[in-house]
């Protein structure tokens, strides 16, 4: 059987948790941060868990992390 290769734009965005679920960062930070309330991008500085719908997706993509 042969190695399956490592999606790798994936691998750099994503992360995978203890439990097998998947890490993502959030949108909405790259720019225009001035307009943004302190709070907002507080808040977005968290990850979260992938969508259960993306997550089979996500996961053939980085099948090793």
């Amino acid at each position: 059987m042969p190695k399956l290769k490592t999606h790798k734009g994936a691998a750099k965005r994503f992360k995978k948790t203890g439990s097998g679920k998947v890490l993502r960062g959030q949108t909405k930070m790259r720019h225009i941060l001035t307009s943004k309330l302190k709070k907002t991008k507080r808040k977005l500085r968290a990850s979260v868990l992938v969508s259960e719908a993306d997550e089979a997706k996500v996961l053939r993509m980085i099948p090793y992390a």
